[in-house]
């Protein structure tokens, strides 16, 4: 039912989900429910000390604002073809991940919570034939929501799998010979013990996942970190950065660090593109007893 009422919606011109965002969504969820919006400010504010509360406070709507975009992009994505998604989506460096992917038969793509994150599994349309991309996710306990997110992030031709089944996934795809790529926001808060890479990230001590790391270190892909910017409404350009093109040579925890470097400058050049929403620092570090 909802995938079919997402394929109804995408089919209305995007400059009226724009004004459903702006009229309707942004009110809502800014001035009505006010949806997390202490925790909003309290990371906004642990993460740019220097700024003003007046600074703080329009990063915050700036914010509320793309998140709305980006919930009504997604909609209307899900009705557009692949050519006119590679027209609001533009990759660059593609040349170098293609060239990789073919010497190494895959790589890795460590992604984050950057302006429409759902589009991005767009890359699809920027590989070579014959390489298949994986968008690792996590399964949601609501069976209509979780169908439809599996349709929006299919949309492209990737294949999207549980993040409990990649590694098994990625042992199929190699021991056949078929190339892939593999996304994974890596982003989220991880449980304080089970992260094994701590590090300083927006004024704070953060933990964070290392899986992009450990695949790309057990299969021996290149490592690239997808840093993303907003030309325009409804427009993004990604810029495939490359972390490591041989990651099993590096330190423990030296990708993962990189990652959380490049996503801080990324955060830093347009603040309002991250989900500020997210209760990133609800744990700190564990303390041995």
């Amino acid at each position: 039912m909802l995938v079919h009422c997402a394929h109804v919606l995408s089919k209305l011109p995007l400059g009226v989900h724009y004004r459903f965002a702006d009229w309707c969504l942004y009110p809502m969820m800014y001035h009505m429910v006010r949806y997390r919006r202490k925790i909003v400010s309290k990371n906004i504010a642990l993460s740019f000390p220097d700024k003003t509360e007046k600074e703080r406070r329009r990063i915050a709507k700036a914010f509320y604002r793309q998140f709305c975009y980006t919930i009504v992009e997604s909609i209307y994505g899900f009705g557009i073809t692949n050519e006119q998604m590679q027209k609001r989506v533009v990759f660059e460096n593609m040349d170098e991940v293609n060239r990789l992917v073919k010497e190494a038969g895959g790589a890795i793509f460590m992604l984050a919570h950057m302006g429409n994150w759902e589009w991005l599994a767009s890359v699809q349309s920027w590989l070579q034939d014959g390489v298949t991309e994986m968008n690792v996710y996590r399964p949601l306990k609501n069976k209509g929501m979780d169908r439809l997110m599996l349709a929006v992030r299919s949309k492209r031709g990737g294949v999207c799998v549980a993040k409990q089944r990649i590694l098994r996934e990625m042992v199929q795809y190699r021991a056949e010979k078929k190339p892939v790529t593999v996304g994974l926001i890596s982003d989220q808060k991880p449980r304080p013990e089970v992260t094994r890479t701590w590090t300083t990230f927006l004024h704070q001590e953060t933990g964070f996942l290392d899986g992009g790391e450990m695949l790309g270190k057990k299969f021996g892909y290149p490592v690239f970190y997808a840093y993303v910017t907003r030309e325009k409404r409804g427009y993004y350009r990604v810029q495939m950065q490359l972390i490591s093109a041989t990651p099993q040579l590096t330190e423990e925890g030296q990708i993962t660090e990189a990652y959380a470097s490049m996503l801080e400058e990324n955060i830093q050049e347009q603040p309002f593109m991250w989900l500020w929403s997210h209760n990133r620092w609800k744990w700190g570090r564990k303390v041995e007893s």
